[in-house]
């Protein structure tokens, strides 16, 4: 009785992957420009795809993490998990785009904030602490109603931002320097996802995808 054979290695990846989106597709080009044939030739199985999910998180969000405990300043906050997340497992989407992620936190903290001055809670501190109000409720309600109107009439959809601006209207970061820095730890993390999908062979885009054009194919890595 033999052996099965090994499983061949495929010339292109396959897209979608097993659980769709590309994450198969950035797991390929990253084995590919490292070499690691027998990487490639399991590069859409579900452990694999699992482990690499579970390192890439660990370290998007750690080194946020870490910038946070150097500088006391809060570079992490829940709304960036699903944003990695997007920027990994479905980079080529328009909602993944530089510019829908940036524009759609910049918004969710524009919008949270406006909801604090109009109900007087600037300093009322977090909900979690001082209890929900009626005009809690009505910040929390206003700040998410106004976050997804202005991100449609703006053309620039990115589901996370409704997380964003409930974390400033419940008074989890109300100060305006904080808001600067989740900020720039978003622009941080784009930075990431873009040297990750390219580094990958994603032609992860710039700023944003062409207009009403499907996803580029797939460079080979290291091409």
């Amino acid at each position: 009785m033999t052996d099965d054979p090994e499983p061949s290695q495929p010339d292109t990846p396959t897209r979608p992957g097993p659980i769709g989106g590309d994450i198969a597709a950035i797991v390929y080009g990253l084995a590919s420009r490292a070499r690691l044939p027998a990487l490639l030739r399991r590069y859409d199985n579900i452990t694999i795809l699992g482990l690499f999910a579970m390192v890439n998180g660990f370290i998007a969000i750690g080194l946020m993490a870490f910038a946070a405990l150097i500088t006391g300043a809060p570079f992490v906050f829940p709304s960036l998990g699903p944003t990695a997340f997007l920027l990994f497992y479905t980079p080529m989407q328009v909602t993944a785009c530089p510019r829908n992620t940036l524009f759609g936190h910049a918004i969710g903290a524009t919008a949270g904030y406006l909801a604090l001055v109009v109900f007087g809670l600037t300093d009322a501190g977090p909900a979690l602490a001082s209890g929900v109000t009626a005009s809690r409720v009505g910040a929390a309600a206003l700040s998410l109603g106004l976050t997804s109107g202005v991100m449609v009439w703006a053309r620039v959809p990115h589901p996370p931002a409704g997380a964003t601006t409930l974390i400033v209207s419940l008074g989890i970061l109300d100060e305006p320097w904080q808001l600067a820095v989740l900020m720039l730890a978003v622009l941080l993390l784009v930075l990431q996802g873009f040297a990750i999908n390219r580094l990958a062979g994603i032609p992860y885009p710039i700023w944003r995808p062409a207009p009403d054009a499907p996803p580029p194919p797939i460079a080979a890595a290291g091409s």
